[in-house]
């Protein structure tokens, strides 16, 4: 048996709410944890030259740990899409590491609890967006 769907078009007989929204039915968390972490490419990948001109951190120390986290950070973002579960915990050890980088360049200390914060709220407004839906 088939149903409308919003547009009014037919849907098949395996396209019910929950596949509509994503396997799981959690859209707006993973739309929010892909946007943070996205977001935090950007701030990891600025940070980079910062570390070389203003730190003096040695080349392959700062970049070496810059292009890691960020590209962790997109690898995750890319993952929200199929496995969400994945991307809530290795996002949560990322927003750790990131604070860690804070011994390379001290501002990531203060950058990465932001982010950090952002991630627990992308969290929990996703999961109360998703419940809502």
């Amino acid at each position: 048996m088939t149903g409308q769907a919003p547009g009014g078009a037919e849907r098949g007989p395996g396209e019910g709410a929950a596949s509509a929204r994503g396997r799981d039915g959690s859209p707006a968390t993973r739309r929010l944890c892909s946007t943070v972490l996205i977001m935090e490419t950007v701030v990891i990948w600025l940070a980079i030259p910062v570390a070389l001109a203003v730190e003096h951190a040695s080349p392959g120390r700062a970049g070496g740990a810059g292009v890691v986290l960020a590209l962790a950070a997109v690898v995750l973002a890319v993952l929200a899409r199929r496995r969400l579960r994945w991307t809530i915990a290795g996002g949560s050890v990322l927003q750790a590491l990131v604070i860690a980088a804070g011994v390379i360049v001290p501002v990531m200390y203060f950058l990465g609890a932001i982010f950090a914060a952002f991630w627990v709220i992308g969290l929990r407004l996703g999961r109360r967006l998703d419940v809502a839906s």
